[in-house]
């Protein structure tokens, strides 16, 4: 229940916190990676002539003044201005300062999945962060797991194809270097939480989002407690273990529960 109080905090909080004071992203636009149709503001530092604002080309170069064309194929503002710099400093400046600018964004796209309220593709204008792009697609479900998976078409820098984010450190725990950049033609898939059952004797037998260190007794809890013709020293579980389904038998009230568990409470006769 307080994980579920929590999340519906954060579904209310965040579109606000973003539009309000932005979202905090710990990727700056240095990192956004140019594509075809970016305009790019290049500024040559004592050097006006050589500054000049050019569009991306379909084959991801740009025309530079004594350079010529330039490749700058999946590379981040930092790297485009990085590179300028060192091809100025081979033979045609003294130490040169290249600054780069976004002045116009192409657009891009990523699909986000799972448990958001409204699921399905979006437009990237800009750098965006993962809770951008989650407040984008309504928000996050009340039936909200732990984790997110951004599948990329193009590896991050650092090799990633599939990055996992732990949600509960993000949102509840404000690591605020798991708020990545969205790439052009990311998957997001956010996940369901894990459930458990309750049934029989219980005040309120019902499906139960299955917390971390979730024990019989506090299994009980969630559903109100015990009945009154409660037997409490004969609660079985039912669980799937390699496919097939086992009852355990006359249970211990600190028995852990893991996904999928039902936990029956039977009637006591006496």
């Amino acid at each position: 229940m307080k994980r579920k109080l929590f999340y519906l905090f954060v579904l209310l909080l965040v579109p606000a916190v973003l539009t309000a004071e932005g979202p905090g992203p710990v990727e700056s636009v240095d990192e956004y990676r140019v594509g075809s149709g970016d305009v790019l503001k290049i500024n040559v530092y004592e050097n006006p002539d050589l500054s000049t604002t050019v569009r991306v080309s379909a084959d991801d170069t740009i025309r530079m003044p004594l350079l010529g064309r330039v490749d700058v194929a999946e590379m981040s503002v930092s790297k485009v201005a990085q590179k300028l710099q060192d091809l100025l400093a081979d033979g045609y400046l003294v130490s040169p300062q290249v600054d780069v600018f976004i002045e116009e964004y192409r657009s891009k796209n990523a699909i986000i999945l799972g448990q958001v309220n409204k699921p399905g593709q979006y437009e990237l204008r800009g750098p965006v962060t993962f809770l951008e792009f989650v407040s984008k697609a309504g928000g996050l479900t009340k039936d909200v797991g732990s984790t997110a998976v951004i599948k990329r078409d193009i590896p991050s820098e650092d090799g990633r194809d599939r990055i996992v984010i732990d949600l509960d450190r993000l949102i509840k725990k404000g690591d605020t270097s798991l708020n990545l950049q969205i790439q052009d033609r990311d998957n997001i898939y956010i996940s369901k939480a894990d459930s458990f059952y309750v049934t029989g004797e219980v005040a309120k037998p019902n499906a139960y989002q299955l917390e971390s260190g979730t024990t019989v007794i506090k299994a009980i809890a969630k559903a109100e407690g015990f009945s009154d013709i409660a037997n409490k020293n004969k609660v079985r579980i039912i669980r799937e273990i390699d496919g097939e389904k086992t009852v355990l038998e006359n249970v211990s009230m600190d028995e852990q529960i893991q996904a999928g568990d039902v936990i029956v409470v039977p009637e006591s006769f006496f």
